[in-house]
């Protein structure tokens, strides 16, 4: 079991499927289309649970060979921050939040929006190419 996974002694998934019940509402909604997204887009991905605080449970995390994307709950919006977004191209400009940083891009998205189902696969198997990509780079220099 990964440290990610062991909080609650639930496994990561369990505790997604979990959050997405508890939420009963759009939100839990948004976020489990989102999630099946993601599967669809990667079936290698692997769904963690990091970030356990005393105030936070935990956020749900997407990740191949590094984080894809997390996935977090608001009152008002889901948000889904990818971890090298600002590497990935967007032309269907899904990114619309944390823009100004050199690294993350967020979607967020508010209640009865549509996301470009298409584009947002798109966008998840860019983010694995990237990590894969990254991994590879690092693989060949320790070899050198």
């Amino acid at each position: 079991m990964n440290k990610s996974d062991a909080s609650q002694g639930q496994p990561a998934t369990e505790l997604i499927s979990n959050r997405i019940a508890e939420l009963g509402d759009w939100r839990g909604e948004t976020l489990g289309r989102m999630r099946k997204l993601i599967g669809q887009a990667d079936p290698d991905v692997v769904e963690e649970w990091k970030w356990v605080a005393p105030t936070k449970p935990g956020t749900p995390v997407w990740s191949h060979d590094g984080i894809i994307c997390t996935g977090e709950t608001y009152k008002s919006f889901v948000k889904l921050t990818f971890a090298k977004g600002a590497s990935l191209k967007d032309p269907a400009r899904l990114f619309n939040s944390s823009l100004d940083g050199n690294v993350r891009r967020a979607i967020d998205i508010h209640e009865a929006e549509e996301v470009d189902e298409s584009a947002f696969t798109a966008l998840v198997r860019e983010a694995v190419a990237l990590n894969s990509s990254g991994k590879s780079k690092a693989s060949k220099k320790a070899k050198s």
